[in-house]
């Protein structure tokens, strides 16, 4: 997949500014000596209101347009798990997640995509090509890779125009056990629980583990 270099500087300023502006709301809260605990449970209880129906539904339809996969993943099970089960929220999930890949991709490869390509140019890069033999390549790099957004990964796939079916296994056998680690892990640090955070804590290394050793064999195989 062939580049051009983006625009460094600008990324960066974003980036800070980002930073700061996130530093100043933080600042500003504690100089009001807000309780995070009480404001993080009025919000928890908020979302609880709206139901499980609103919140899955958001799980589609928002990491489309860029809302990070994570907001959703670490507050769910401690949501929605006494109402519908821990199970059932974990397969909701998988399943939510599973619906945005669908359409992101499907975004990307048809219905969005000359202003995708147009997004793409003029952010500084070229269009993506793949080639039938090594898309599963791509497919793997661009869900190992840290630092891709999860929506950019399926939308890089999309504009690559790597098979459906493929995109879709690779996919979902890459991110299911690290976001379910994550949702477990999440509910964990909510309410306290050491054990289940450990062990959440063991799930998500070990799918880093072997996420780093994937990345590893792609990264040889390229360079070969």
């Amino acid at each position: 997949m062939a580049e051009t270099q983006p625009r460094p500087n600008r990324a960066l300023l974003l980036k800070l500014a980002i930073v700061g502006v996130v530093l100043l709301v933080a600042a500003g809260l504690l100089i009001r000596g807000l309780d995070f605990r009480a404001l993080l449970e009025q919000g928890l209880d908020i979302i609880r209101g709206a139901g499980p129906v609103a919140f899955f539904t958001a799980m589609v339809l928002l990491p489309a347009c860029g809302v990070p996969m994570l907001i959703f993943s670490l507050p769910v099970v401690s949501l929605f798990a006494e109402r519908i089960g821990l199970v059932p929220v974990l397969l909701l999930s998988v399943a939510a997640m599973t619906a945005n890949l669908v359409l992101t991709y499907f975004l990307a490869r048809r219905w969005l995509r000359p202003l995708l390509a147009w997004l793409v140019q003029r952010l500084g890069y070229r269009m993506p090509q793949v080639e039938e033999g090594d898309a599963t390549s791509l497919i793997v790099i661009l869900r190992v890779t840290p630092g891709i957004p999860f929506f950019m990964q399926n939308y890089l796939a999309g504009l690559a125009g790597v098979p459906f079916g493929k995109y879709l296994l690779i996919s979902c056998l890459l991110t299911w056990p690290m976001n379910v680690g994550i949702m477990l892990f999440g509910d964990a640090l909510l309410h306290g629980k050491g054990k289940v955070a450990l062990v959440s804590f063991s799930l998500l290394l070990a799918v880093t583990a072997a996420t780093h050793l994937v990345r590893r064999h792609y990264g040889r195989k390229r360079a070969s």
